[in-house]
């Protein structure tokens, strides 16, 4: 075989020493030269409208990314326009939205509940349900059915993924439906003759605002806005002080790339519907006034823990008025002492946490209350306002496992003949502490019986013994024996659909000098019992849209409990049971 001739024109590889030399490039004069590279985005290209580019491809099932939004907008687990994940369509709905980033979100909760129950029951002064009851306090047993229905609508401007909305309309109704049967008279009426059941329904707006962007203070979109209207707050991180939906302007906004976060608020607290305790814009407005500022500050002192500092002044104007709640008892001013109302100034400062150590997580909240009272219901002379609050909820996670210590102490009244009076008391609490609604201290109310009329001393989803005519529709009470709680608990999460909760509260009056005034008593002790509760959560879906939920609580009643609620056959022992269904759309 010949051997082929060598290739002249070839090179070893390698880099070349030098460059071939330049060849001569003729540019015709009235050619367009091609665009620049920054005409070329190489990351990505602004799409108008690319939630309806999206929605084209519905059709073409290969596209598997697209289908999250090809589902009917009825469906609340994927996109949908009424769920605001769209924007509306300006050009079928031309007033007044103009624009591609108008969004709608419509909402809709059922929230069901089912409450048999057990509380130290009084018989009336006037009859009795049974003839020929001579005992203080008669059956305890009682049910409760409750049915309420929330809708929202909002209208949001904006694209709010890194950003707040331009402005927001927002409004929220609720329908409640309620049925109580008790074993006593003059328990659900002020009328003797009324039956021991009673049905109920009413319609309350919770929500009605406008929200409204001021301005953005940097590039990371740190901002101010001004909310006015009915809208929802929570002062603190465990809703101990202030937490309910109440009329108001509230400006707001963060600084430092969100590390610092701020509220301004005025509000002017509104009426309640006695039975739903729902906003009854039907009634005057309250000459109850909240003005608030707090000032939030994530990974202080550590990363990972958020700090919040509080002031709160709550101005109460209502000391020359009658109010009679839709029942008939009066809840203004408390039939309490000389029976005669109060005006008072109060001063909030607070300091609260929420966050972890380690694998400590940890939440605290601290208050002094500092004020004036015009009128103090056992001397009738005006008093200052010195009380305390702190409560602190520790918790660890093993896996699955988290377990929950819990401590509250509120501040009680040891002297009340003297000119201070320091028995804590919040402006309208709803605790998300220790077992929360499935405590029986906290989910139930206990009337106070033998010491003043239509008074309770604790209030419905309260932790506080405050001695309060109500909750909603009374005033604060400093004069009062306050709160000390000792407790344990433990979530475990069985399953992604399925946790079980149990906890163990141990309640007692910090002092019982005003009970022992009130029931003129020599002596009461201090123990109120202990709380035993447990609750399964079961989410079918993984979700908040269907939530069904089953507790139960036990009161073993305390020697300061028996010693107020004596029952001649009783067994010391009081129940709560809640069944719960809320679906959401």
């Amino acid at each position: 075989m010949t051997p082929s001739a060598p290739v002249t024109d070839r090179r070893r590889p390698g880099i070349r020493p030098s460059l071939p030399p330049a060849e001569t490039i003729l540019v015709d004069p009235s050619a367009v030269r091609a665009p620049p590279p920054e005409a070329f985005p190489q990351d990505e290209i602004p799409v108008p409208d690319r939630w309806r580019l999206m929605t084209t491809l519905c059709r073409d099932k290969n596209f598997v990314a697209a289908q999250a939004v090809c589902r009917s907008p009825l469906d609340p687990y994927h996109q949908s326009m009424l769920k605001g994940d769209r924007p509306i369509d300006h050009r079928k709905i031309p007033f007044p939205i103009k624009g591609d980033d108008w969004f709608l979100s419509l909402g809709a909760i059922s929230d069901t509940v089912v409450e048999p129950r057990s509380f130290p029951t009084p018989i009336g002064v006037q009859t009795s349900d049974r003839p020929g009851s001579l005992d203080t306090f008669g059956r305890s047993s009682s049910l409760a059915l409750s049915q309420t229905v929330i809708a929202s609508m909002a209208l949001i401007k904006g694209s709010t993924a890194f950003m707040p909305p331009v402005i927001e309309y927002r409004l929220t109704l609720a329908y409640n439906y309620n049925y109580t049967n008790v074993s006593e008279k003059r328990i659900l009426s002020v009328r003797p003759t009324d039956p021991t059941h009673r049905t109920d329904s009413f319609v309350g707006v919770q929500e009605a605002f406008v929200d409204y962007h001021l301005r953005n203070v940097s590039d990371r979109y740190d901002f101010n806005s001004v909310r006015v209207g009915i809208q929802p707050f929570q002062a603190d991180f465990r809703g101990f002080l202030f937490n309910d939906n109440q009329l108001g302007i509230r400006f707001f906004g963060n600084r430092d790339n969100n590390r610092f976060q701020y509220n301004l608020a005025v509000f002017r607290r509104l009426e309640k519907d006695t039975n739903s305790g729902l906003n009854d814009l039907g009634q005057t407005p309250r000459k109850d006034y909240v003005f608030l500022a707090n000032l939030y500050r994530q990974d202080l002192p550590v990363p990972g823990f958020t700090s919040q500092v509080l002031v709160a002044w709550n101005r109460n104007r209502e000391g020359g008025e009658i109010h009679v709640d839709h029942n008939g008892f009066p809840v203004r001013p408390a039939l309490l002492g000389d029976l005669r109302g109060h005006d008072y100034d109060v001063v909030y400062l607070g300091y609260n946490g929420d966050g972890h150590f380690g694998r400590l997580n940890l939440t605290v909240s601290t208050y002094g209350a500092l004020g004036h009272d015009s009128h103090n219901f056992l001397t009738s002379q005006p008093a200052r306002i010195r009380a305390f609050f702190a409560a602190a909820e520790p918790s660890y996670d093993f896996n699955w496992i988290r377990l929950r210590g819990s401590l509250l102490y509120a501040s009680g009244d040891g002297n009340p003949y003297d000119r201070t009076e320091t028995g804590f008391d919040a402006i309208l609490e709803n605790p998300i502490f220790a077992g929360a609604d499935t405590s029986y201290w906290i989910r139930q109310s206990i009337p106070f019986a033998g010491g003043g009329r239509a008074i309770a001393i604790n209030g419905r989803n309260g932790i506080l013994n405050s001695l309060r005519s109500s909750k909603d529709e009374g005033q604060s009470n400093f004069i009062n024996p306050g709160t000390v709680l000792a407790g344990a608990g433990a979530d475990f999460d069985l399953l992604p659909t399925l946790r079980v909760s149990a906890n163990i509260n141990h309640l007692w009056f910090d002092t019982t000098s005003v009970l022992q005034v009130l029931r003129v008593e020599g002596s009461i002790p201090k123990s109120i019992g202990w709380d035993y509760s447990a609750a399964v959560i079961w989410r079918p879906r993984m979700t908040q849209n269907i939530v069904f939920r089953l507790s139960g609580a036990v009161l073993d009643a305390g020697s300061g409990f028996r010693d107020l609620f004596t029952q001649s056959n009783g067994s010391g022992r009081y129940y709560s049971v809640l069944f719960n269904t809320v679906l959401s759309f």
